[in-house]
């Protein structure tokens, strides 16, 4: 989500559902990989005990790559399951003072209110930042890290990351939102992107470099 933290050089050996963890810090997929325009599958508590530790992991990779959210087809998990930490938004708005949840299943009830315009970006998408516009109050239903279930309203900047994380998990990017004009500007930057021709400092995959494009 929003580029706000560095250093993700740790080697990565990760697989939460069967058990091994060498690294905390996961490699985040870059544009153009399918697992991004997947909508995701809901988690059931019996097939993955570890997921305290995969959303650890997630906050990790994520405060490593400067994010204020990550969802788990960021780092090639097809689950519903997003991290947000709006901590660094608490200057603006100080209820967001302590806010860093994880949410499971999570599933967007209503949306509210007239739409109003944030200049955002995401982890999977280095080097752009476009003005969305999306509804400032939010009502979502989940589960958090140990299972127990919430539903509740947010407004401001956490309902704007929860839209946004809730995309990823939808199989949507922010970048979906933009008008066709912004679209076909931005769409050489996509593809260099997908190459691996941009210049992050932290760990990324790029799906069409590992097909030699």
């Amino acid at each position: 989500m929003f580029l706000i933290w560095g250093d993700a050089s740790l080697p990565f050996c990760y697989n939460y559902k069967n058990l091994y963890f060498y690294s905390m810090k996961l490699p985040i997929i870059a544009y153009g990989d399918p697992v991004l325009r997947r909508k995701a599958t809901n988690i059931m508590p019996e097939e993955y005990p570890h997921i305290k530790q995969f959303a650890e992991d997630m906050f990790e990779t994520m405060y490593a790559a400067r994010g204020v959210g990550l969802a788990a087809p960021q780092v090639g998990h097809s689950t519903r399951l997003f991290v947000i930490d709006a901590s660094p938004f608490a200057d603006e708005e100080p209820e967001l003072k302590d806010f860093k949840k994880v949410f499971i299943n999570a599933c967007i009830e209503d949306e509210s209110g007239e739409e109003w315009p944030f200049n955002e970006g995401c982890l999977s998408i280095p080097d752009i930042r476009e003005d969305v516009y999306r509804k400032p109050t939010v009502r979502i239903s989940y589960y958090d890290e140990n299972w127990k279930h919430h539903d509740e309203t947010y407004k401001g900047m956490a309902a704007r990351i929860i839209q946004h994380e809730y995309d990823h998990i939808e199989g949507k990017l922010f970048t979906d939102k933009l008008s066709p004009l912004r679209k076909c500007l931005i769409e050489k930057k996509l593809n260099e992107i997908s190459r691996g021709i941009v210049d992050v400092d932290y760990k990324m995959k790029f799906p069409a470099a590992r097909k030699g494009r």
